[in-house]
């Protein structure tokens, strides 16, 4: 029998909608049912691509007997994070301080008030290595709360004051300026080793925005360090695991699983890395040219929008990590196993592609007898031999691949439509489109920026965070859904020439100024008409994703830059101040920040191309390589873009113009002195990368 879950838009609680759990949603309704019981409750949060919670969840909210017992005792709730962040960065916080370490599955044992008063993660069904049981868990608080409700009651109010009390500390007066930029790239310096292309570390996750920090930086000073820094990190993924090396696309992050071993990926794929890396890869190859680069951009954006387009035009979340266990080609009985869809033994290579093209594919991506992963099979990365030395024979062994992979069970998917995800997702794709001629990619970076209007967007330009099948789910949008859809506007304009997207970002941008700006600069994760949690959520920090802070910040320098609104830059400057303060410390956690810092100090410049959209000065204009640079293009005259007013073609011909600090050039008719003043094209890859 169904529970509260069965009616939810989450992937994630529609999982646990057939639980003998009496699962509820987070809702009012939760915490009166716990107040009129007398009883904790237990909140769990998790995502559907997460490993770990699903392995909670067979292990015990399937359990007929820990369910019992959790019904008997407790309110349960279910929340996916990646639909209610909020909830999540709240109890993340307190999880943190409480244990020093977090991460999901997250579970919370609180008041009927939200206070919390017990936390952890992931539980085994027996204890083992020094953790406690679920069940242990569970009885140890039931016992608490009837024996010591006075000690749990004085316990959850300390914990909600500490919560409470807390202030962001690091805000300061003014963005950062040459010396915090330099000082964050010498402090990316003393943690990155030249020789393996990483960050140190045992764990590996994508620096996407700190790529974007590096390029823009070596675009403004002409760096080579941070060229090269650049460069060697994109080629280090390329090459490794963490790149599907058959069907394009990035894995959550790669390890290694014993000293010396190789690097091995969690094997989810998230719609937020994938948008990120795409455009970094884009990026990269508008600075050097890199033949690398550009595989690699249109691989990751070909596997977005075949496997994670939805029917109504947006992108799912995510790919599972799990999938069917297989033999040979066989699925032997469905038991779910991590990475069972990407990897491959010497046999299934034989099976697929004769002798001699599994020699050679083996070669190609280290794939051995004993096996790289687990149970003799191999996770593909690039050995340094293969592809490069016969580029045709390795693109025909991956398409073989590919159409034999799709064959095997595939990994689950998460279909909700994240608004903040798809707005990183619609910049990349329209860049990528239209660097690399591709108007499909531009196509489908429209029909998403579309959904989102009409469904998440609706006739207020308040954003719903989440929808799922054309239908918005129930929450509210938080700040990174404005900032990041807003982005995705922001390039679509610059890419189609249709000032629509413009006018769109402006109003979500609206929003941000009216509804999540603080004093002294600081903004908010939620909006100050939100639902009042213990704590009002705010964090400046880029980790998977820009925050909502930094990506706010970005939109609205841009949006500046198109306008001429002061009250938007003077907003995005001070919302730079808490860049200036962790980007010297820790620039790998602020990359996105440190990226916008970078606009600012350039200008960022102002072009306007009067002219055919989609023409060579159009595309120049795009081309141009100067951090943040904004590019508004079409007739002159039109009240979609102000850049444009009173900007002639002359003579008849398409006609730049170029400002930047209240500064114009004089207007160019000729690409080739467009391109200078941007910051030169794509040059030649160099020998070292091609």
């Amino acid at each position: 029998m169904a529970n509260r879950l069965a009616h939810a838009t989450s992937p994630y609680l529609l999982q646990h909608a057939d639980n003998p759990v009496d699962w509820w949603p987070w809702e009012p309704a939760a915490f009166e049912e716990a107040r009129r019981r007398g009883v904790p409750v237990f909140l769990s949060v998790g995502y559907s691509s997460c490993h770990w919670c699903h392995v909670l969840a067979h292990e015990s909210f399937e359990d007929e007997e820990t369910a019992a017992f959790m019904n008997a005792h407790f309110v349960s709730v279910k929340v996916d994070r990646e639909e209610r962040p909020d909830v999540d960065a709240v109890y993340m916080e307190a999880l943190q301080a409480a244990t020093g370490q977090g991460g999901w599955p997250m579970s919370v044992f609180m008041t009927s008030e939200g206070r919390p008063f017990y936390f952890g993660t992931y539980f085994p069904p027996e204890s083992r290595h020094g953790m406690p049981s679920f069940k242990q868990v569970l009885e140890g608080v039931r016992a608490a709360w009837a024996e010591r409700p006075g000690e749990v009651a004085e316990v959850a109010l300390k914990i909600t004051r500490d919560l409470a009390g807390r202030q962001l500390d690091h805000v300061q007066a003014g963005p950062p300026g040459e010396a915090e930029l330099a000082q964050a790239l010498l402090e990316l310096t003393r943690s990155y080793d030249p020789a393996s292309g990483w960050f140190a570390g045992d764990t590996k996750f994508p620096p996407s925005m700190v790529v974007e920090f590096l390029l823009r930086h070596h675009a403004r000073t002409e760096s080579q360090g941070a060229l090269d820094m650049a460069e060697g990190l994109c080629g280090a993924m390329a090459r490794s695991s963490l790149f599907d090396q058959v069907g394009g696309g990035f894995h959550r992050y790669v390890l290694r699983q014993r000293p010396g071993g190789p690097l091995v990926p969690h094997f989810e794929k998230m719609l937020y890395d994938n948008a990120l890396l795409c455009r970094a890869y884009t990026h990269l190859w508008r600075t050097t040219g890199s033949a690398e680069a550009r595989r690699v951009a249109v691989e990751t954006a070909d596997f977005m929008v075949r496997e994670l387009r939805t029917a109504e035009g947006g992108f799912a979340s995510a790919l599972d990590a799990d999938s069917a266990e297989i033999t040979g080609g066989a699925d032997i009985g469905g038991r779910h196993i991590e990475g069972a869809y990407y990897v491959w033994t010497p046999e299934q290579l034989r099976e697929v592609l004769g002798e001699r093209d599994a020699e050679f594919a083996a070669a190609c991506f280290d794939v051995t007898e004993e096996g790289t992963f687990e149970a003799g099979a191999s996770v593909l990365r690039l050995a340094g031999t293969g592809p490069e030395a016969d580029t045709g024979r390795a693109d025909r062994v991956r398409a073989l691949l590919l159409a034999a992979r799709e064959e095997r069970p595939r990994p689950g998917r998460d279909d909700k439509v994240v608004a903040a995800w798809n707005g990183l997702a619609i910049a990349a794709l329209a860049e990528t489109g239209a660097y690399f001629d591709r108007p499909d990619l531009v196509e489908r970076a429209t029909e998403a920026a579309d959904l989102l209007v009409r469904v998440h967007m609706g006739d207020t330009a308040r954003l719903a965070r989440t929808s799922k099948d054309g239908r918005p789910g129930g929450h509210a949008g938080v700040l990174e859904d404005y900032g990041d859809v807003a982005e995705g506007f922001l390039a679509l304009a610059s890419v189609t020439g249709e000032g629509v997207w413009l006018e769109f970002a402006g109003l979500l941008l609206d929003t941000v100024l009216r509804h999540f700006t603080g004093e002294g600069g600081q903004l908010y994760d939620t909006a100050d008409d939100a639902e009042q949690l213990i704590r009002r959520p705010q964090d400046p920090t880029d980790n998977a994703a820009p925050s909502g802070w930094t990506a706010a910040a970005g939109a609205l320098l841009s949006y500046a830059a198109h306008t001429g609104s002061e009250t938007h830059r003077s907003t995005a400057e001070e919302a730079l101040g808490v860049v200036r303060t962790l980007g010297p410390r820790v620039p790998r956690f602020i990359g996105w920040g440190l990226a916008v810092a970078e606009a600012l100090l350039d200008g960022p410049r102002e072009v306007a191309v009067a002219g055919p959209v989609g023409g060579e000065l159009h595309r120049t204009a795009l081309l141009g390589r100067a951090p943040g640079a904004v590019v508004a293009a079409g007739e002159t005259g039109g009240a979609e873009f102000p850049l444009l007013a009173d900007r002639p073609m002359e003579g008849g011909a398409p006609t730049a113009y170029v400002c930047r600090h209240f500064v114009c050039d004089a207007p160019t008719t000729d690409p080739e002195e467009l391109a200078r003043r941007l910051g030169a094209g794509p040059r030649e890859a160099s020998p070292r990368h091609p």
